[in-house]
């Protein structure tokens, strides 16, 4: 993995934690574990699916 594709993947996660965060101390009252645990998971999985197609110059590894 080049390290253009791992600096997205690591920024993704990231934000995806921080908006989370914000999620739960905006919304509180309405996240149970188990919906921040779901919110956390779909959340990181759009930000690394977003970085890996949405980011121009990342190639095919050779």
């Amino acid at each position: 993995m080049c390290m253009n594709c791992m600096a997205g993947a690591m920024m993704a996660g990231a934000s995806a934690t921080g908006l989370r965060a914000w999620l739960v101390v905006r919304f509180g009252g309405w996240f149970t574990p188990q919906r921040r645990r779901r919110v956390t998971v779909g959340l990181c999985a759009a930000g690394v699916l977003a970085g890996s197609v949405g980011l121009p110059g990342v190639h095919a590894p050779v």
